[in-house]
Formats: C-alpha cells, structure tokens, sequence
C-alpha cells in the first residue's frame, strides 16, 4: 500500500494562480502521451507516486489524452482509486474538452453539448465527483464564446468543476472569455498556452500581457518543446526519439544543424548554472513568477525528479538572459 512521503511539501515551491485562492506546485505532471495501454502500468505508478512524493500536487488531462483518447484518464482512475484516494483533497486534477472525442456533430470543439457530456465522460473514467480545474481546450470558431463559457460556468454550478480555465485562446480571445465567465460569476482561474525558450508567442502576441491585466494564472504546455530542449538532441536526432519516428508532434526535418548548434549553446549556459538544459528550459519559463506553473510530461519517474530540480535555482542574471536571447534569435 503506498503512504506518500511525509516531507513531500518541504522543497517545491507553490505559487498563487492569479487572484484566486489556489495554489499550483511550480512543476505540475501532464499525462498527454505516457499513460495509455502501450505504457508499462508500473513505470505509470511509479511516476504519479514520485511526483507526489515531490509534491506536485498537479495532474493535468484531457478527454483525448492516451492513446487511445480517454485512456490516460482511466489510467488516473485507477491509479486513485489504488493509492490516491485519501489524498484526494490534496490533488488537483485538471480535465479539458475541445478536441475529437466521438463521431458526429457533438463529439469536438465548444458547444454546451459537447463540454458538458465530455466532463461527464471524464469524470465517469477517473471515477471522481468533481474535477478541480475542467478548461475549454481551444476556442471554436463557429460556436458563440458565450455559449462555451456559459457551459463551464454550468459545470462550476452544478459542482463538478472548482475552478474554470481555457488552452490555446489567444489574448483577444482571452480577455473576452474572461469578461463574460465575470459576468456569470464564475472567473477565469487559468491559461494554458504553450510556451518556451523556442516558442514566444505568449510574449509576442500579447497574452502573457493580458493574463498580468486580468490577473489570470498560467501554466505552460512543451516548456521543452517537445523534449528539443533537453540533452536528447545535443547530438542530432538520437534513435527511438520522437524525431527519428516523424511524430506529428515532431518532424525529423525540424532538427537542423542550425537548431542542434543552438541547443548545444544553451546547453553550456545550462552547465554554468549546475543545470541539464532541460532545467534551464524550465527555469526560463517560470523565471520572474509571470508563469504560474511548469507542465511537463514523463516516461520515468526519473524524469519528474530532474524537472522539480529545476526549481532549485530559477534567478537569472541579466546577462544570462541577454545571451539566451542572442543564441535563440540569431
């Protein structure tokens, strides 16, 4: 029977998600890819149990996640059932509908319809009463944005969501879904855009601004950019990556030489601070506290303990951060 470790919040650091009362860990574990049936059920466990031995608290989802679609939540089932069910109140397990879950008009995007039915589905996988945080997974272009907020705002009401995010909205988008769940009283707790060292979009586009206006939290999806950023890739594209396979995730022909040459550049910045650049990446992403929360997914429970290390030094000298810039803008 497993009992968590009882340090498990002596070390990593929780930071207060916008205005509201929740606190996220700085670390939070997405089970995108790892925890479908092609996964050893062991290496699944040991990895939920590490995290929460480290205390991230934080599991985020989605309907679609495995594969299959819906597999990673029963897995989480499960797994709660097993070992998690006396710490339930000390989790919090996000869920998100917005992507294909069923065939026909009501199986994606943004309708009352389908969100509700989906965090029905989902809640039913995991075996739960409530979710703590259930998102609008990316923004419909055909439904009204008051008829997807107000479907959040219903799950909120009807008591199985805490709190209510989106993922992939842009700043526009975002401050008028946040304007219209103030009106209906329930606030938009959090943003999940992607995000990282690579891919500054958030910043370029505005949205990180937006979120400081609205006082909404974040929590970055691919802070490594699907693993680019990490010693993986050092070398070129090593066999039995997500490169060398041409997952749709990651195209081979995205590792140029030019790209393997940066990489190595940041990697020795990384080493000047008794870091793996995977650490850096996590770190630049949380630096300055604008980042509520650092997603990342594993396939061992090794990976989760490098990824919380990381959160042992995220202070950056200005230098620092001028040479990063240069190595990835040039």
């Amino acid at each position: 029977m497993y009992t968590a470790h009882p340090d498990r919040y002596a070390d990593l650091p929780y930071r207060r998600t916008g205005r509201s009362g929740l606190k996220l860990p700085a670390i939070s574990l997405g089970l995108w890819h790892n925890f479908g049936p092609d996964r050893p059920v062991e290496t699944q466990r040991a990895i939920l149990r590490r995290a929460f031995d480290l205390g991230v608290t934080h599991f985020d989802l989605a309907n679609n996640y495995g594969p299959p679609p819906g597999a990673a939540e029963s897995a989480l089932g499960e797994f709660l059932k097993a070992d998690f069910a006396v710490y339930r109140d000390e989790l919090v397990i996000s869920t998100k509908a917005g992507y294909l879950m069923w065939p026909g008009p009501y199986g994606e995007w943004g309708s009352r319809k389908y969100l509700l039915s989906s965090l029905d589905q989902s809640l039913a996988r995991m075996g739960l009463d409530y979710v703590d945080i259930f998102y609008s997974h990316r923004p419909d272009p055909e439904t009204p944005l008051e008829e997807t907020m107000g479907a959040l705002h219903s799950a909120v009401q009807q008591g199985k969501a805490l709190y209510v995010g989106i993922s992939n909205y842009s700043a526009e988008q975002t401050r008028e879904a946040a304007r219209i769940l103030g009106e209906l009283g329930t606030p938009l707790l959090i943003h999940q855009p992607r995000y990282s060292m690579l891919d500054r979009r958030p910043e370029e586009e505005g949205l990180l601004d937006a979120l400081d206006e609205l006082q909404v939290g974040s929590i970055v999806f691919s802070p490594l950019e699907q693993g680019l950023l990490s010693s993986r890739y050092l070398d070129g594209i090593p066999e039995g990556s997500r490169a060398a396979s041409d997952s749709p995730f990651l195209q081979s022909d995205a590792v140029t030489e030019e790209l393997v040459g940066r990489l190595r550049a940041l990697d020795e910045i990384a080493k000047g601070r008794g870091q793996t650049l995977a650490q850096l990446a996590l770190a630049w992403v949380l630096r300055g506290g604008r980042v509520t929360s650092a997603l990342v997914g594993a396939s061992s429970a090794q990976q989760i303990e490098d990824s919380v290390a990381a959160t042992g030094n995220l202070d950056f000298e200005a230098e620092e951060l001028a040479r990063i810039d240069a190595i990835i803008k040039q």
